[in-house]
């Protein structure tokens, strides 16, 4: 027996005699297993730069993800799983990426000059387009778990000191006064640094950032051109107007 009841705007309502059942509403499409991996992965990437490495929870990325946590840990046994997934993965990859096509030897007709200029350059636009990632590497590697140790060791990063160790060796006359596996490592960090901590190291008003990224420029152009004997150092950068 089917009792009519008054309907209410908007909800579709069919009374039995056992209660009234409300009819179902649209039902939500169901999302396959990748489209689930792929938005956790992009939420949690979010989450990390976001919130750090403790400040990120796995609620947070579920919810961001449109999952839920039961969902979340079906595809990822921890936390430092999903870190390991959506931020070193990638990072690691971006290296190879960009030692594979940037880090070249350039056009036979380039000067140690225009080839150590081209190197910083392109390693300042990586950092830059990835600094929240390596930021969250970072902080990660300072504060979190002990089990996260390994994670310092990006193969590609690696690869990327060796190929530019060895363009670097090419270039030197005679002995280098700096191991060239040194001179590069010590290069990427003076980069790195200027990148990461940027708002730290360089106060509001002392400089712009083409007059801080051409400084540093001038900095590790000065060590290698050195180094490699031939070059006279680049002129020291002046403050514009002065």
């Amino acid at each position: 027996m089917v009792r009519h009841e008054r309907r209410r705007p908007g909800k579709a309502v069919v009374s039995l005699k056992n209660g009234p059942v409300r009819a179902a509403g649209k039902r939500r499409r169901l999302r396959s297993t990748a489209d689930n991996v792929e938005r956790i992965l992009r939420a949690a990437a979010h989450e990390f730069m976001a919130s750090g490495f403790t400040g990120a929870t796995t609620a947070a990325i579920a919810r961001n993800a449109e999952v839920t946590e039961a969902q979340l840990f079906r595809y990822f046994s921890s936390k430092i799983d999903l870190f390991h997934e959506s931020v070193f993965k990638p990072l690691n990859q971006h290296f190879l990426d960009f030692t594979s096509s940037r880090l070249t030897d350039g056009a036979p007709a380039e000067t140690r000059r225009d080839k150590s200029r081209r190197y910083i350059s392109e390693l300042q636009k990586f950092l830059n387009q990835h600094s929240k990632l390596l930021m969250s590497l970072a902080v990660a590697q300072a504060y979190g778990p002990a089990r996260m140790d390994g994670m310092n060791e990006i193969d590609n990063l690696s690869s990327y000191f060796e190929r530019g160790a060895t363009m670097m060796a090419s270039r030197m006359v005679g002995t280098p006064k700096v191991d060239p596996r040194l001179m590069v490592r010590v290069s990427f960090a003076a980069v790195l640094g200027s990148i990461l901590f940027k708002d730290w190291i360089f106060p509001a008003g002392l400089a712009t950032d083409q007059e801080i990224s051409s400084a540093v420029e001038a900095f590790v152009m000065d060590g290698i051109n050195t180094d490699a004997g031939g070059d006279a150092p680049a002129a020291h950068i002046r403050r514009s107007g002065q």
